[in-house]
């Protein structure tokens, strides 16, 4: 193999090893926070302030800029977030990330292999889940820095290459071309991390001289390219999302572009500062501290630039994107396949498409009720309307939950909450079933002419009524994991059941003593049924959410959500 093939091959196994362990490290931390990762974006406010922070503390955990701001447009376009919000985080990504570089400006990589020594003991011979999960975090810390060592054994050469430092100079002297260089690399690698991470191996080289063979002013073009090839993977996750979800997206494009832009008028000034700002030493040992200080200070001045102007950026993104939030309900709202290797983030977002499709069928009994009572036969057919989308819905909520189990490494808990969620779409799919039954008795009643006394509209009446209590109740219990609430819902199941029995004895009084017709007798026995059939799915709604709640970690985090959501 010649010098340039395992140059080549060695840099670029190096950078897969390098990403592999960053993806790896998200997903353990991630693993390791289990539901606190959520909770975390549940607290989000409109302080900017806030936003910021939070952004800051996902993109630690996650260990890419990318990944937050993907999922941030996911909750944007599944309106869980506001744009300003999206915006606040967003900016907190960018800091973030920038955590990376300042860890491979430790010179860690000498002891790389002793580190994924340990996280692989951890991970390997302990059963306790946290355990494992913060043995993979060691492990992949160590795998990235291995992988580092790798790109490092591998650049040597080049050094001491007159082609690769003729490249060099050129890149050197024009910023613009630098520019060009780190936003192509970004956009290759997606990930700036990496390519900030290729870019201080490259000036630890030291040329003939003993000097780096990249100096800090010629690596800030590269730094700041690379800010604005991250945001290409997030203008494409914006692609056929809500215009809301388009508006962040070019928010981010536009803060990181027009950051980088004015950045680059005060290159040495900038520089100047890094270098006040960064250890002293030779240019070799410190370059890749003043990268990652850069780096840094880039992102954190920019964002406290950009603070203040997060409402004027908001109104000046919609400006550019221009229309209404959708309000065609004839589709999936929330459901987001880009964030489904987050999944309790992706659960949340089929819970809240669940609570939506659960209100659907509210409606339908809604309907239904006016349909058989008024005789209102534009409430049938809007009855058979909902329940077309409430069929949709559930496919689509057990299609997403199923890839989700197909491409994601759930814990204990998560397929627990899975296999509810799963159950739940069944049962609120059956409540639209029985609410379509009971429109189809009302044309039936309606066209049948069929005669129902006063006694027996009233008792109808108030079942509806108390069942509309129920199911109402069940929704709060599913969209805020309240454990009274599912309590209370079956405390009413029961009644419901009470209720349907005197039903059934009261009407076969009326019909005994002549105060109803025979012929509408079946009707009225196959409408209380289904009215309690009803109660029944809103019971295993309510059995689903107290079962979810008790295999959760502890206690004090659904409360804690309980009380935001509040």
């Amino acid at each position: 193999m010649s010098d340039i093939q395992s140059i080549i091959f060695g840099l670029l196994g190096g950078l897969a090893v390098f990403i592999y362990g960053m993806n790896l490290m998200g997903d353990g931390l991630q693993k390791a926070a289990g539901e606190r990762l959520r909770r975390i974006l549940e607290i989000l406010t409109s302080n900017p302030f806030m936003g910021v922070l939070m952004g800051i503390i996902v993109t630690m955990m996650l260990q890419s800029s990318t990944a937050t701001t993907v999922m941030v447009i996911g909750f944007v376009s599944a309106k869980l977030m506001t744009l300003p919000q999206a915006i606040g985080v967003i900016l907190g990504a960018n800091i973030g990330t920038t955590i990376t570089a300042q860890l491979i400006a430790f010179k860690i990589g000498h002891y790389a292999y002793i580190i994924a020594a340990l996280g692989f003991i951890f991970y390997f011979f302990f059963n306790k889940k946290i355990v494992k999960y913060l043995g993979q975090t060691v492990f992949s810390f160590g795998l990235l820095f291995i992988g580092l060592n790798i790109m490092n054994d591998a650049m040597k050469p080049l050094s001491q290459s007159a082609m690769f430092e003729d490249i060099i100079q050129q890149i050197s002297s024009s910023s613009l071309l630098g520019l060009v260089v780190g936003a192509l690399l970004t956009l290759v690698v997606q990930s700036s991390s990496a390519t900030i991470a290729v870019l201080q191996n490259l000036a630890e080289q030291p040329d003939a001289d003993g000097q780096a063979i990249i100096t800090l002013k010629a690596s800030l073009p590269i730094l700041f390219g690379s800010n604005i090839g991250t945001t290409i993977t997030a203008t494409l996750a914006a692609i056929g999302a809500r215009i809301n979800a388009k508006r962040a997206a070019l928010a981010h494009s536009i803060f990181n572009v027009a950051g980088a832009v004015v950045f680059m008028m005060f290159i040495p000034v900038f520089a100047n500062f890094v270098v006040f700002i960064s250890p002293k030493g030779t240019e070799t040992d410190i370059i890749a501290r003043q990268i990652a200080n850069a780096h840094t200070s880039f992102n954190i001045i920019n964002t406290l630039i950009w603070i203040p102007l997060i409402s004027l950026l908001a109104k000046t993104v919609t400006f550019f994107v221009r229309g209404q939030e959708d309000t065609i309900e004839k589709r999936v709202l929330y459901l987001d396949y880009k964030i489904l290797n987050n999944a309790s983030i992706a659960m949340d977002l089929a819970t809240k498409e669940l609570t939506r499709m659960a209100t659907l069928a509210q409606q339908m009994m809604e309907n239904s009720k006016k349909a058989f009572i008024e005789e209102d036969m534009e409430c049938a057919k809007k009855v058979h309307e909902i329940e077309e989308i409430v069929d949709m819905l559930q496919c689509e909520i057990v299609k997403f939950l199923s890839t989700m189990l197909s491409q994601s490494s759930l814990t204990d808990r998560q397929s627990i909450r899975l296999a509810g969620l799963m159950h739940v779409t069944n049962d609120i799919e059956r409540m639209g079933d029985h609410c379509k039954n009971i429109a189809e008795f009302a044309v039936e009643k309606k066209e049948g002419n069929l005669p129902f006394s006063e006694e027996a509209i009233n008792d109808i009446t108030e079942t509806f009524h108390k069942l509309n209590q129920m199911v109402n109740d069940s929704i709060l219990s599913l969209s805020h994991d309240n454990t009274a609430i599912a309590k209370k819902v079956l405390s009413e199941e029961y009644e419901i059941d009470d209720i349907e029995v005197k039903l059934r004895n009261r009407h076969i009084k009326r019909l005994n003593s002549g105060l109803c017709n025979p012929i509408s007798t079946i009707i009225f026995i196959e409408l209380i049924h289904n009215l309690e059939r009803i109660g029944d799915h809103c019971n295993n709604i309510a059995e689903a959410v107290l079962h979810d709640l008790e295999n959760r970690p502890t206690h004090g985090d659904s409360q804690c959500c309980e009380v935001v959501k509040k």
